[in-house]
């Protein structure tokens, strides 16, 4: 059996400064992603771990946890007591930086559902961490990556409000992760991060992005849905913007309640 990738590598050559990635079709039949690094590649899973393993028969160590808490609350009837040893603490970090590698390749591959979903499976994992580390230093060691994790999962989700043409819902999004991380550092005792934080300089930016998009007037913004509905014969949608049109031209008319 030949073990080297030389031939691989010279195929697909790193390029410093770039994040590149691709999806390929596994032997086993299942898609893949792989990102060429520097002295190789990884290859992961599409579905469940990234390594595709099973931790304790479990989908993963995040998993495994979860299921302990599950049947401590229901002999106990309480969490407190519950906790995460140092070695199980490491074990989540760990496995956390491989979903990490994962939704940061399917950003780049514009399979935002699946950053969504690999990112908040981290935020459940600092969580966790953060409330039952039996440790200080175990409970403090994934937060300084939370406002990162944040901000991906908030342009993620942007994205997919965009592609569906939901411009006032992508502005709630962006929004609710900037006061996300805001109140983080308020929580950390550090607000004065917030000024230097390069996660909230991203979002702002995509804020700013949205609201230029946006028309200044409400029955401005649903015309412009409408049409764009009708040009590409979503004639269901188109039904629903005219309804809307007609509500907000009613509202116009309505009176204000008496004080």
């Amino acid at each position: 059996m030949d073990y080297d990738i030389s031939g691989i590598l010279e195929q697909w050559r790193h390029k410093p400064g770039e994040v590149t990635v691709r999806r390929i079709t596994g032997s086993d039949g299942r898609p893949k992603i792989q990102m060429r690094l520097d002295l190789g590649l990884l290859q992961m899973e599409m579905e469940a771990r990234p390594d595709g393993r099973r931790p304790h028969g479990c989908e993963s160590l995040l998993a495994y946890h979860q299921g302990r808490l599950a049947r401590y609350k229901q002999a106990n009837g309480v969490e407190v007591g519950f906790e995460l040893s140092a070695k199980q603490c490491k074990g989540l970090r760990e496995e956390a930086v491989m979903y990490y590698y994962r939704y940061l390749s399917l950003f780049i591959l514009g399979q935002y559902a699946q950053v969504v979903r690999d990112t908040n499976r981290n935020l459940e994992a600092f969580d966790m961490c953060r409330k039952f580390a039996a440790k200080k230093a175990d409970r403090l060691a994934l937060e300084q990556y939370r406002p990162y994790v944040v901000m991906m999962n908030a342009r993620a989700r942007v994205h997919l409000a965009v592609d569906d043409e939901k411009l006032s819902e992508a502005l709630e999004i962006c929004q609710g992760g900037i006061k996300s991380i805001e109140e983080f550092f308020k929580q950390m005792a550090r607000p004065e991060l917030a000024e230097h934080c390069s996660e909230l300089a991203i979002l702002r930016s995509v804020k700013e992005e949205i609201n230029n998009r946006l028309p200044a007037d409400p029955a401005d913004a649903l015309h412009a849905d409408l049409s764009k509905a009708l040009e590409r014969e979503h004639y269901e949608k188109a039904a629903e913007l005219r309804d809307k049109l007609r509500n907000l031209n009613k509202s116009d008319f309505e009176s204000p309640p008496d004080n």
